[in-house]
């Protein structure tokens, strides 16, 4: 009976294990450039392939990837569209506030482990337009108020293969906008990634995919977060 015990108690125990996120060590930084194919994203990534709501979303399954230096985080995000919902006159300069209105791709990443509710939240658009917010997940609209006026120093570059029906996206963030300690192997931060994709006229307005889902239509839902660790060179 003990033995039972113990099993199923390591069983639960691995089931509430948060899942990872691999960032691998880069030798050097780089001008963002979106392409999967360079030498420098050549490295494996995770899968946005269910609703945030945890159903499969297998036609616009897409895929994040990560790298660091000792400086700055990057990440490439790419999937698949049927058609895309643009704002028209794009800001690639100023950060376009409530740019979520739009296609975009999100990141709400967070280092402090003592208050989770306190993270940055990343978005970047097909047209690399751009947003980062200072977010405090107790408040009753996140991301609503003056969340905005917060400059992390992050860039971005996108593009869209019309040909082929795939966009891709590109951030670069500060590790010291977001990480007090030194980057080093092993550091982990709490992470989710999300995409707003608007699908053809008839079917619903807007798919909100998610890496990891938290079960409601809503994504500053930190305890569902995963974890972003920092790994050595793929």
């Amino acid at each position: 009976m003990k033995k039972c015990l113990l099993f199923c108690s390591l069983i639960a125990c691995c089931a509430q294990s948060p899942a990872v996120f691999p960032s691998y060590r880069a030798a050097q930084d780089h001008e963002p450039d979106p392409s999967p194919g360079s030498s420098f994203w050549r490295a494996k990534g995770v899968a946005l392939d269910k609703s945030i709501l945890g159903q499969p979303e297998p036609a616009l399954a897409s895929e994040a990837r990560s790298r660091w230096t000792d400086k700055n985080l990057y990440f490439l995000f790419f999937g698949p569209y049927q058609v895309l919902h643009l704002k028209p006159d794009p800001d690639t300069v100023h950060e376009t506030f409530k740019l979520w209105f739009f296609d975009d791709f999100e990141l709400y990443l967070g280092a402090n482990f003592d208050n989770i509710n306190l993270y940055g939240e990343f978005q970047i658009s097909p047209q690399s337009e751009f947003l980062d917010q200072a977010i405090d997940a107790t408040k009753s609209k996140p991301g609503w108020g003056d969340e905005h006026l917060w400059d992390s120093g992050m860039q971005v570059k996108s593009r869209i293969d019309r040909v082929r029906k795939i966009w891709y996206g590109e951030m670069r963030i500060p590790i010291a906008a977001i990480d007090k300690r030194k980057p080093a192997e092993g550091n982990e931060m709490r992470v989710n990634v999300y995409r707003l994709q608007t699908v053809p006229e008839g079917e619903p307005k807007i798919h909100f995919l998610a890496w990891q889902p938290t079960g409601e239509w809503n994504p500053h839902r930190p305890a569902k977060f995963g974890r972003l660790k920092l790994v050595g060179a793929p």
